[in-house]
């Protein structure tokens, strides 16, 4: 059967102040009305059963992700007793739902990007999940095509193409994974033409999936098998804590795909935003005459191609501002030239530093 792993651990630095490590970026409604995590779950209605969902977060955040999504039975809300990026937590996914099912599909997403439309997300899942059965041992991978040279994405070289389904999407062997690139690189890579982005949104069986980290990351893989055997008994949050914290953090990417001999990707038919700053705010909300993206009470004079974000009743006003970012929250202001947006992060890991609770 197909099991949807939602990957939900992020700390969203890029977003503070709005996005604190109590309350992070997928957790907040930054696309619309719903948060980035309610909408994901809600992207999975009809292709997924909530029993066969489960939502990889940290420890922490687990009662705020659980009060966001009641549907998902509290069984399938796994929290992670520290970071150790997406090997382990795909791994231990696969470890728990093949218990139950070891002939599993497994569908691996991120909690924080934007996709539309819905349905046809869904039929791409579909499609990933039909070529991981007709070829066992293969990993299907998703790629964006890229609408300028970014360099803040890692690229995926397309190969050979493999048949497309009628109404599917473009499919192909991948050639290579490449690192994020500088802007030199990046404008090659768009002029080939044979680039996608990559989007961090895969599908393969369970057994596919453990077998390559057995193989690649064994030390990792023999750490998770002792957490999942300990899952059902009264030693399971000591042993999560005492295993996962010896595990060395590393993503799928660099301790599977990039090794893997049969993987494919697909030309992801939908649209596609990972939010990777407040820029992309703009981009989802709209603007208005003057270019402005507002959230929130905002009065602006002589203000123009500025985001506002604003919480509560509090009213902010702008007079003179171009191209800035303003982000009010009821302990923190942020006020950036939008240029610097990249920056943020560094605010948080200055706050850290200095011991100021304003991270948290």
């Amino acid at each position: 059967m197909l099991h949807a792993i939602v990957m939900a651990g992020g700390s969203g630095t890029r977003f503070w102040p709005a996005s604190r490590a109590a309350l992070p970026k997928q957790l907040l409604p930054l696309a619309g009305e719903k948060t980035l995590l309610e909408d994901t779950v809600e992207r999975l209605a009809g292709l997924v059963p909530p029993e066969r969902m489960m939502v990889v977060t940290s420890q922490r955040l687990l009662p705020a992700v659980h009060a966001q999504l009641p549907g998902v039975p509290e069984a399938g809300l796994v929290g992670e007793p520290c970071k150790r990026d997406t090997a382990p937590c795909v791994g231990l996914a696969a470890l728990l739902v093949a218990r139950h099912d070891p002939a599993a599909t497994m569908a691996v997403m991120p909690s924080d990007h934007v996709i539309k439309p819905a349905g046809r997300f869904r039929e791409a899942i579909l499609q990933a999940a039909a070529l991981c059965d007709e070829a066992p041992g293969r990993l299907v991978t998703f790629g964006i095509k890229p609408t300028y040279p970014a360099e803040s994405f890692g690229y995926i070289q397309q190969g050979d193409p493999l048949p497309q389904p009628p109404g599917g999407a473009a499919v192909h062997r991948v050639a290579k994974f490449r690192e994020k690139p500088p802007a030199s690189v990046a404008k090659e890579y768009l002029a080939a033409g044979n680039f996608l982005w990559n989007a961090g949104i895969f599908v393969w069986k369970a057994a596919t999936i453990l077998e390559a980290l057995a193989t690649h990351q064994p030390e990792c893989l023999e750490r998770l098998e002792k957490i999942a055997a300990a899952w059902e008994t009264a030693d399971r949050d000591a042993v999560f804590a005492r295993e996962f914290a010896a595990i060395k953090g590393i993503s799928i990417d660099y301790a599977v795909l990039e090794h893997a001999t049969d993987v494919a990707v697909i030309e992801a038919p939908f649209e596609w935003d990972d939010l990777g700053g407040w820029s992309a705010v703009a981009r989802q909300r709209g603007v208005d005459s003057d270019g402005n993206t507002i959230v929130g009470r905002h009065l602006g004079i002589d203000s123009v191609r500025t985001i506002v974000h604003g919480t509560g009743n509090h009213l902010v006003v702008t007079m003179g501002l171009e191209d800035m970012l303003v982000v009010h929250t009821p302990d923190a202001t942020l006020v950036a030239d939008r240029a610097h947006e990249e920056g943020v992060r560094r605010v948080v890991a200055e706050l850290e530093k200095r011991g100021w609770n304003e991270f948290l």
